[in-house]
């Protein structure tokens, strides 16, 4: 199992980061990484993109965020883009926390997708780990053409005592 790994930051902040390879193009993964039609299936809140440097973004809850978490239906979370470069990059603010992707071709034809994701504490790290790592499971279901029979909330849910934190 590839588990994401934790570390601080240069400021003090938390990176919880995830390096996957791929046996697909660059340009395939930024597709189910960026456009709704596959983004519905594995990221953790609804949000419209608008791939501009700039642009506002509303996260707003799920309803299995809701149902699973006792989050508030209707709540949103404020963010921005902050960095696109297509098939290689992006970035973005969601509240305090910063979601960085960047693809990297492998030389043989697939490539390598990271996800850091900065975050204020260990905990809150620790806590998107699973939601994370099930999310990845969706994206290579998607990009290898596998239909996806199972919940990714229950997915991450089985994964979460691989996330606990030193103080769990």
């Amino acid at each position: 199992m590839n588990l994401g790994s934790i570390s601080r930051t240069y400021d003090g902040r938390v990176a919880l980061r995830f390096e996957r390879a791929f046996p697909h193009a660059p340009e395939k993964v930024w597709s189910v990484i960026t456009n709704p039609e596959y983004l519905d299936a594995w990221f953790p809140a609804a949000v419209e993109w608008d791939l501009t440097p700039g642009a506002q973004l509303q996260f707003r809850t799920t309803d299995e965020q809701v149902r699973r978490f006792g989050l508030p239906a209707g709540h949103t979370a404020s963010g921005s883009v902050l960095v696109v470069h297509p098939g290689q990059i992006l970035e973005l603010m969601w509240d305090s926390d910063v979601l960085h992707w960047e693809l990297a071709p492998d030389g043989s034809g697939g490539c390598w997708l990271t996800l850091t994701h900065t975050t204020d504490t260990e905990d809150d790290a620790y806590a998107h780990g699973a939601g994370w790592h099930a999310g990845f499971e969706v994206v290579e279901a998607q990009l290898d053409g596998r239909p996806i029979d199972w919940s990714m909330w229950e997915r991450a849910e089985e994964l979460a005592e691989h996330y606990r934190g030193p103080g769990s």
